[in-house]
């Protein structure tokens, strides 16, 4: 299915900035829809190099959440030839809203159609063919006059090249739509109609009394709290294309303002308005638990340090070489795992860089190794982001093997010591690659007395659900090649 974007390229010569005026509108029209209880199809005229002056494509098309479609089918990427729109073509042609003509019955249902040019400037865009299904028609109420009359105003705006608004930035996650609530107040900022769900919001906020007929601004001041980005009196009076959020009562509500200018003049505005109050108390209470998270890995961090700190006195008091080597060793595993641990005090999800994590624990096992074995390891290509599930013992079993390497395979300075990542699609390929003296003959991972090679076995078969081969280098050395698998969830027994 192409695109806006690929849809514009193809067919018309619009430029850069034209294409975003474009997709400002087509980003926010669901308003205009809404307030029509009409489908709206964006036509532009296709490029006359390509011969077809006069002939329109479809490139957009939106259908209203408060009434029925005129249009079940999907219209986008159609082309139509000359004549074929008459009113769109008399929109396009005279620049001007277009609402001649009888309702079409062409799909079974009366469809009364309208259409409005799209400015930018002095230059008109497209049209926008407004398509309202009469089938369902009757004597309309005043929320449905109301939403009428601003649909009016709003399509003059877009006639007159001031609808969207390019300079508004929505900071919010998802901004009220019509049917969440509507505000319509006029220049003064004193409120004409609330509709009931805009009513109800403010009842919420505190408001014992009807909102309508009050001044918006000076209402919501007196409420409580001073919105989230100190924006009210232009949010509230209407006077800037703005977003805010009010809490009061224990409540929430999020406002976004439309200025209805028609014919150059500020005539008011829309207030459109949701209670956000369950999606914002939720949104904390994620954040308080993300920074529990984030504290616990703190901490847990720390303790593992004062562990390794532990063992690390304790080996130096030993006098037995191999007691001293083994509580060595465990330093170093409790070393990886706080690595980790201190990577995820600082993220907010459980997602992490394994990349830095490697070169951390690479570094490490080249700082401990032997003087007469100094060999840095080195890393060829990229882990990636991985879960921590994943990098925890993943972390483990780079320590195990190439302390192994450095320790067991690897007899002088001169030595080749690599890690090498390869990943594709859910899968995660991993090679520790050494020079050194290689394995001995007839060796067996599953019968290996190592215990180091007893962790990595475990870590990755039992708990990673993943594959593990030792064999001899080309050109001498070994390399352990590892198999995980990203997709599935890592295994604990």
């Amino acid at each position: 299915m192409p695109t806006l974007s690929d849809l514009i390229k193809k067919h018309t010569d619009l430029g850069a900035d034209d294409m975003e005026w474009i997709h400002s509108l087509v980003s926010d029209w669901q308003l205009l829809a809404d307030l029509s209880f009409a489908d709206l199809v964006l036509w532009l005229p296709l490029t006359a190099e390509r011969g077809e002056d006069g002939s329109w494509v479809a490139v957009a098309q939106i259908r209203p959440t408060t009434g029925p479609t005129a249009y079940p089918e999907d219209l986008v990427g159609m082309v139509t030839g000359r004549g074929e729109r008459t009113l769109v073509d008399i929109a396009y042609r005279e620049g001007r809203i277009c609402r001649e003509g009888d309702p079409e019955w062409g799909s079974g249902v009366p469809v009364r159609e309208e259409s409005i040019p799209v400015r930018r400037g002095e230059r008109i865009l497209g049209v926008i063919q407004r398509s309202t299904n009469l089938s369902s028609a009757r004597t309309p109420s005043r929320l449905e006059l109301t939403y009428l009359q601003s649909a009016s105003d709003l399509a003059k705006m877009i006639n007159d090249g001031r609808f969207p608004f390019p300079e508004q930035e929505p900071n919010l996650a998802r901004s009220p739509r019509v049917g969440d609530g509507l505000l319509r107040i006029d220049r003064q900022g004193r409120v004409l109609y609330a509709s009931p769900n805009a009513q109800s919001a403010y009842r919420r906020l505190g408001l014992a009394t009807d909102v309508a007929g009050t001044n918006l601004a000076e209402t919501t001041a007196r409420l409580g709290t001073a919105p989230v980005d100190d924006s009210l009196a232009l949010v509230a009076g209407g006077r800037a294309a703005r977003e805010t959020e009010v809490e009061a009562n224990g409540a929430i509500v999020q406002l976004r303002a439309i200025p209805l200018i028609v014919d150059g003049h500020r005539t008011g505005a829309l207030v459109l308005l949701r209670d956000v109050t369950e999606l914002r108390w939720r949104d904390r209470e994620l954040m308080t638990k993300d920074a529990t998270i984030r504290e616990i890995h703190h901490r847990v961090k720390n303790n593992l340090q004062t562990v390794a700190a532990l063992l690390r006195l304790q080996a130096r008091r030993l006098q037995v070489p191999e007691g001293r080597d083994a509580l060595e060793e465990a330093v170093r595993r409790v070393g990886s795992i706080a690595i980790v641990h201190e990577t995820l005090s600082h993220t907010p999800e459980e997602l992490i860089d394994f990349d830095d994590i490697a070169d951390r624990v690479m570094a490490m096992a080249g700082e401990v190794s032997s003087p007469e074995t100094r060999v840095r390891p080195k890393r060829v290509g990229g882990f990636g982001v991985l879960p921590a599930a994943i990098a925890t013992p993943l972390a483990m079993v780079l320590t195990e093997l190439l302390q192994n390497a450095l320790e067991h395979g690897l007899t002088d300075n001169s030595g080749l010591l690599e890690v090498l990542v390869t990943r594709s699609g859910e899968r995660l390929g991993v090679v520790v690659a050494d020079n050194g003296k290689g394995l001995p003959d007839g060796f067996d991972v599953e019968s290996a007395a190592s215990l180091g090679l007893q962790i990595v076995r475990t870590l990755i078969v039992g708990e990673l659900g993943g594959v593990l081969e030792l064999r001899r280098r080309d050109g001498g050395g070994t390399e352990v090649a590892l198999d995980i698998p990203l997709a599935q969830t890592p295994r604990t027994g």
